[in-house]
């Protein structure tokens, strides 16, 4: 492993077998365990456990406190907030192992979770949601949807730079910083420009 292409804090520990790329930043008390992979440009906060096989994409910002068990795979452009949660089996118990019942959750390109928010293994998040602070996620996520509350419930549609999107009577709406077109049909937003 070259440590010469990424930044590692003194008290960062990383396990053998990680692939870690360009430009990524692990910052103090953070684990990195073996066999995880961890993409260009990354960001790692303080006291973050990366477990063995996740997989993170390019340009993930991992705020402090987080924990992402093995079965989380984020794709490139992720924000994961401050001490927000993944869990990987759905009945966990102390006397009973399950290492082999860990469920896959996958978070796409450009979705971000707020801090104290708790994901629920085996759910994916669409590209571009918006996970509301201390939101806990019991099912799938639509792309581009803004999800609040315990259980989270759906309450609108965010733009890729995170604004909420105001849809007129023919389902169109643009976003107020980057003036990208969007376009609800059939409960499903897509970007249109």
């Amino acid at each position: 492993m070259e440590h010469k292409q990424f930044f590692h804090h003194p008290t960062a520990v990383i396990d053998e077998g990680c692939t870690i790329g360009e430009g990524t930043k692990i910052w103090h008390f953070s684990h990195i365990m073996p066999n995880c992979t961890i993409g260009k440009g990354c960001n790692i906060g303080q006291n973050v456990v990366v477990s063995p096989q996740v997989v993170l994409g390019n340009n993930v910002k991992v705020q402090n406190n987080v924990s992402l068990y093995t079965g989380v795979i984020c794709e490139d452009d992720v924000f994961l907030g401050p001490s927000m949660v993944f869990t990987n089996v759905i009945n966990p118990r102390s006397a009973i192992i399950r290492k082999d019942e860990y469920k896959t959750t996958l978070v796409k390109k450009g979705a971000s979770i707020g801090a104290n928010a708790t994901i629920v293994c085996g759910n994916q998040l669409g590209e571009f949601c918006l996970i509301g602070a201390g939101a806990v996620i019991t099912k799938p996520v639509a792309a581009y949807a803004l999800m609040v509350g315990n259980p989270a419930k759906q309450i609108g549609w965010v733009s890729e730079f995170g604004h909420r999107l105001q849809f007129n009577e023919s389902g169109k709406a643009v976003c107020p910083e980057s003036q990208q077109t969007y376009q609800l049909m059939n409960n499903t937003v897509k970007r249109i420009d």
